[in-house]
This record gives structure tokens, C-alpha cells and sequence, in this order.
């Protein structure tokens, strides 16, 4: 009886050990929902690491938010790391930069300028863009760690004020705050809808990336290229299959296409937020989630191509890299076709693009080319065609990617970076230092592959916490009344009678070209119109602030500020789970994926994998040149 006994419990365990090694053995499953270059990169990466993975994507094409342009300007390992990595990796062509094309360029009036012919010929607007671009690398430089941008109450009131109101301040002329305007609205959103906190940021992340850095190299067929290489490589892709519920529990997640079920361990979400927004999630996001879903800004974007049989413009602006216009047209990335001829990628943006929402395709297409007619007379006779892209009218993206308004880095930093259970974030929105740029979509793809195998090893992630506004805030008050600080010595307020005697100083006026004292020119909107762009009349310039941040015109007024969100947990109960039997579906063609012009550094498309803070030290009293805000080298979300 005895030895009977001990057999038995040696069978058992015995199989209790088997299915424990069975358990250690099973192939981890993960889907991805979403197949722009965020959702590839994840798929691949975990692809890579053995998983099984599912790739779900909406729409008949893989890529995301993609242009219109037949190739891109992509930056150097130094200022896109990440993307040279998988270019490397898939072997993927690319030709070197021609030396004219690493600089912004000018469209005046008609007129292209470099920014050496700006210097001869328009003194006055190549200085008011230089005063520009170092007070706005003064600001840059107050922000020690990228990462943490309000790490004090001095930085968190940026977050408060729009960039619109800070131009305001410097009183730039005409003409040149025509064409910061034109950069901002391009490369992330219309000033007046952007934060100065999360402006200041991004030119803190790109201050040591120049303008040659971000266009080193041409890549021939554009971001699709990148795409289609990652396609290539993926075992299970199904398109045209947009999800409309997602359901976890303690086992695994089941997303839902219709009356169809997918089950697996985890799921990446590597969707805009506006497109995450209309899938039903259980347990439901808590309130700070949801808040975020509805209120972070989207810059806005419509993209034309017009084709023409031979260029009509300069030839030193052929094949520019960018060129922002003053009358309207938004920024023109010109480049060659591929059968000949030539093309101009016109991007409205902001505000512009915003109206435009009234005109169709062939209405806007026609407005452009009138434009572009009066400076080139031959522009009629050589349009050939044309092709549009919306991303304004996209309702699963909102716009065309992240923008930080005013108030929003105080309520939504970093929020999608932290899984929510079994669930990872990724997309251009999720990454802290490139958003908006296909350098931050492949990071973010690569963070949310990391994540999901730290969670399935049982590694837990600390739920994200409200930021701490209200005590923030406080901070900030109580110091401005004890002494004049930041915002005292540009508003005057609360500062001691030694500041108030100085702000009282009268100022030193300023030389300006004639067109800042005359009328401003009217744009593309005022003759389309009737309205004008007229930078809202500045108020006389306060005496340079004397304390912590080295900025020398004065910023707008702080806004209320508002208070913080805690999060709330609402659990709605579980819907039914269907298991679909698992099918694998033949690598699907990828529809030529283009990003979304450059926004972003200005576009700057930048990820560096651990960027080191700035030096913590107060800037000296004259600081060294600014370095332009790099710009988007069309990797914005594409």
C-alpha cells in the first residue's frame, strides 16, 4: 500500500512538472492593432524575440500617415539614429544630399532667397529671423532635461502661455514673422495652438542637430520603402480590419474586428489617439486617459502634389529640402519626378489648413496654382496634375500628429509611455522627444516591444500619476511675490522696487525694415478672402529679464493654470470572448506609405535612444548663437 502510495504521488508530480515545462515552452502571443511604422517596428521586434504576432490594420495599405512625396530627405545617425539602424538592417538605398539642399530656403513674394541671398538682399528680415532664432534658443537652453520640461514652476508656466503670444513680444517685421509663422505652423501647428513649453522643448531636443544633420541623405520611394521592408519580414498581416473592441482579463486580451475575435497574451495600440478613442476598451481607461483621448491637440495638415512637364521655378530651388513661403503657400518641398518633369509638395498647414476644410480637392488644388501662376507665369502651361492628402479630413487621426497646446504637457506628459495592464502604446505620440516624426514612430515601436516582454518575464509598471499642477502652481506664486523672477521682470508685478525701477527704464528702440513699420502684405488667405495676417499689435517691449531663464523678449501672460487629474479606474464588465481560429495571412502588399511632410523640428525627425540633459549651468550673458530648430525632414508621422 505504501509503495502504491509513493508511486502515485511521484505520478503526480511528475505531471505537475510537465505542464509547468509545457507552460515555460508556449510561444508568447501579441497583436498589434495598427500598421503605420510604430506598429511595424513593434510587430518585427517581437517578431524577432520568437513571438507569434498578429498585425491588424484599418485600411487596404500598410504605413500609416504617410505623403505624397517619391522620396525623403532623412537626417544622419546622429540625428536619426533609429532610422538609419533599419536602413542599415534592410539594406535600403540611399543617395547622398546635395549641399543646397541642407539649408531652408525662401519663397518672398515669388522670390527664392537662401539664407545667404536673404542676408544681402532683405538685411532687415535675416536679422529679425536670427534675433528669432537665438531668443528662442535662449528659451531651449532653460530646459535642463528634455525629458522633464516643468521641472520647475518657472518652466511649468510655459506650459501656459501659446507660442503666438510669445512672438507678439518680439515684435518681429512683417515679412519675417510671416515666415517663423509658416515654419511653426509646418513642422508642428498654428502658433497660436501650440504650447511655448512644448515648442521650447522639441528646440531643446534638436538645439545640437543642425539643419545638414537632418538631410544628409535621399532616400529614393520615401518612408513606403522602409515600410514595405518591414512588411516583408512579418508572417501574419490582415488588412482592412478595423477594431471595435478590445477586452482584457486575467488571461489575455481579445480584440474584436467585427463579430470576429482575436485572442492573444498581449496587444500594442499603435493608433492616433483620436482613431483609439472609438474603440470600446474593457476595463475602461480611467479618467486621465480619456481626457487625453479627447483634449491633446493635433497639428493639421493637407498635403498637394501639382505636377508639372518641366520645373518653372529657380533652378537653385530645385530639389530643396524646404522652402517656406510668405504668401500662403505654405511649405514647398520641390523635387524632381521620377519620369521626368517636376513636382512641388505644397503642405497647408495650421490654421490654413483649418479653413480649407470648406474647399475640395479641385477647388484648393486651383487656389495653389493661382498663386504659384502669379510668380510663374509658365506654371499653367506646364501643370500636368495633381494629387491630394487630407489628413485634416482623416477622422481616425484628428490632424496629422501631436501638438502639445496650452496646459496640455501639465496634464498629459508621457501618459501613453506606461502600459495600461496588458496593454502597450506606441506611435509618434507616445515618444517624449521626437513626436510627430517617423524617428519617434520607431521608437515607439521598439519601447512597446521592450514593454510587453518585460510584462510577460512579470515585471509591473506603476501606474501613471496625475502631475502635481495645483502644488506646482502654488510653488511658482508664492516665489513671484517674494521676489521678481521669470515672468515678473517680462510682465512687471510682484517684483521689488529695484526690478520695478529697471522695468520703468525706457527701452532701447529697435531698427526695423520698412515693411515692419508699413502695411503687411496680404497673404494667401487675404486674397482668398479678404483677411489678413497681421501679427496682433505688439505691446512696447519690456526691459530684458534679469533673473533664470535667458530669455530676452518678453513672453505672453500665463494662463490659468489648470488643476491636476487624478486618475480613476471605472471597470465596465467583460463582453463575451470569441476565439477565431488562427490564420495566417500572406504578406500583404504595402500601399505606398509616405510620411507626412516635415514638422516636426521644427519636424525635427530626431530620436537619439538616451539623450543626455543639457549642461544644468546658467547661460552666460551672451550666449552662443542659436542653432535652428531643426526641421521635420518630412518624418513627421508619416
Amino acid at each position: 500500500m505504501a509503495a502504491a502510495w509513493v508511486r502515485l504521488c511521484a505520478l503526480v508530480l511528475i505531471g505537475v512538472s510537465s505542464g509547468a515545462a509545457l507552460a515555460s515552452d508556449k510561444t508568447p502571443t501579441a497583436i498589434v492593432v495598427g500598421g503605420g511604422m510604430a506598429g511595424l517596428t513593434a510587430a518585427y521586434e517581437l517578431q524577432n524575440k520568437g513571438w507569434q504576432v498578429t498585425l491588424l490594420e484599418a485600411k487596404a495599405g500598410m504605413g500609416g500617415r504617410s505623403g505624397l512625396a517619391t522620396s525623403e530627405w532623412i537626417g544622419n545617425t546622429k540625428a536619426q539614429p533609429v532610422l538609419n539602424q533599419y536602413v542599415d538592417r534592410f539594406k535600403l538605398d540611399t543617395l547622398p544630399a546635395p549641399e543646397f539642399v541642407r539649408t531652408p530656403g525662401y519663397l518672398i513674394d515669388g522670390e527664392y532667397f537662401s539664407a545667404a541671398d536673404l542676408a544681402l538682399k532683405q538685411p532687415a528680415t535675416a536679422e529679425a529671423l536670427k534675433r528669432y532664432e537665438k531668443t528662442l534658443d535662449d528659451l531651449a537652453r532653460s530646459i535642463d532635461d528634455p525629458l522633464n520640461p516643468q521641472a520647475t514652476s518657472t518652466l511649468f508656466a510655459l506650459d501656459q502661455i501659446n507660442v503666438s503670444s510669445w512672438l507678439d513680444k518680439l515684435q518681429l517685421p512683417a515679412t519675417a514673422r510671416q515666415l517663423v509663422n509658416q515654419q511653426i505652423r509646418s513642422r508642428y501647428d498654428e502658433p497660436s495652438r501650440l504650447s511655448l513649453l512644448y515648442f521650447a522643448q522639441q528646440n531643446r531636443v534638436y538645439r545640437d542637430v543642425s539643419d545638414r544633420d537632418l538631410r544628409a541623405a535621399r532616400l529614393p520611394g520615401g518612408s513606403p520603402v522602409l515600410a514595405q521592408a518591414f512588411v516583408k519580414q512579418l508572417k501574419t498581416i490582415k488588412t482592412g480590419s478595423p477594431v471595435s473592441a478590445i477586452v482584457q482579463d486575467k488571461d489575455g486580451v481579445t480584440v474584436k474586428v467585427g463579430s470576429v475575435g482575436y485572442r492573444a497574451d498581449y496587444v500594442v495600440m499603435a493608433v492616433p489617439l483620436r482613431a483609439l478613442a472609438k474603440i470600446q476598451m474593457t476595463p475602461g481607461l480611467d479618467n486621465q486617459h480619456v481626457a487625453a483621448l479627447k483634449g491633446t491637440n493635433y497639428g493639421w495638415r493637407d498635403q498637394v502634389m501639382l505636377k508639372f512637364k518641366k520645373p518653372v521655378w529657380e533652378s537653385r530651388a530645385r530639389m530643396s529640402g524646404e522652402i517656406f513661403s510668405n504668401t500662403g503657400l505654405g511649405m514647398l518641398w520641390i523635387e524632381p519626378a521620377l519620369k521626368g518633369g517636376a513636382n512641388v509638395v505644397i503642405n497647408l498647414s495650421g490654421d490654413n489648413a483649418r479653413l480649407l476644410q470648406a474647399f475640395g480637392d479641385k477647388q484648393m488644388v486651383d487656389q495653389v496654382l493661382i498663386r504659384l501662376h502669379t510668380f510663374y507665369p509658365q506654371a499653367r502651361g506646364a501643370f500636368t496634375g495633381y494629387e491630394v492628402k487630407r489628413y485634416s479630413a482623416d477622422a481616425g487621426t484628428g490632424g496629422a500628429y501631436l501638438a502639445y497646446g496650452p496646459g496640455q504637457i501639465s496634464k498629459y506628459w508621457r501618459l501613453w509611455e506606461r502600459p495600461v495592464q496588458r496593454i502597450a502604446f506606441a506611435g509618434e505620440h507616445t515618444d517624449a522627444l521626437y513626436p510627430g516624426t517617423l524617428e519617434g514612430a520607431l521608437r515607439s515601436g521598439q519601447r512597446a516591444a521592450g514593454q510587453v516582454q518585460d510584462l510577460l518575464a512579470g515585471k509591473s509598471f506603476d501606474p501613471v500619476k496625475a502631475v502635481p499642477v495645483a502644488a506646482t502652481a502654488a510653488a511658482g506664486a508664492a516665489a513671484a511675490k517674494s521676489k521678481g523672477n521669470f515672468f515678473t521682470n517680462l510682465f512687471g508685478g510682484g517684483a521689488s522696487d529695484k526690478d520695478k525701477a529697471v522695468d520703468q527704464a525706457p527701452a532701447k528702440p529697435e531698427t526695423q525694415s520698412a515693411d515692419a513699420t508699413g502695411q503687411k502684405k496680404p497673404g494667401f488667405f487675404a486674397r482668398l478672402f479678404g483677411a489678413k495676417e497681421t501679427p496682433a499689435p505688439a505691446p512696447q517691449p519690456a526691459a530684458k529679464a534679469a533673473e533664470v531663464a535667458p530669455v530676452a523678449p518678453p513672453a505672453a501672460q500665463p494662463a490659468a493654470q489648470p488643476a491636476a487629474q487624478a486618475p480613476a479606474q471605472a471597470p465596465a464588465s467583460p463582453a463575451p470572448v470569441v476565439k477565431a481560429a488562427p490564420t495566417k495571412a500572406a504578406t500583404t502588399k504595402a500601399a505606398p506609405v509616405k510620411q507626412a511632410p516635415a514638422h516636426k523640428p521644427a519636424a525635427k525627425p530626431v530620436h537619439k535612444p538616451a539623450h543626455k540633459p543639457a549642461d544644468s549651468k546658467k547661460a552666460a550673458t551672451k550666449p552662443a548663437p542659436a542653432k535652428k530648430p531643426a526641421t521635420d525632414s518630412q518624418a513627421k508621422a508619416s
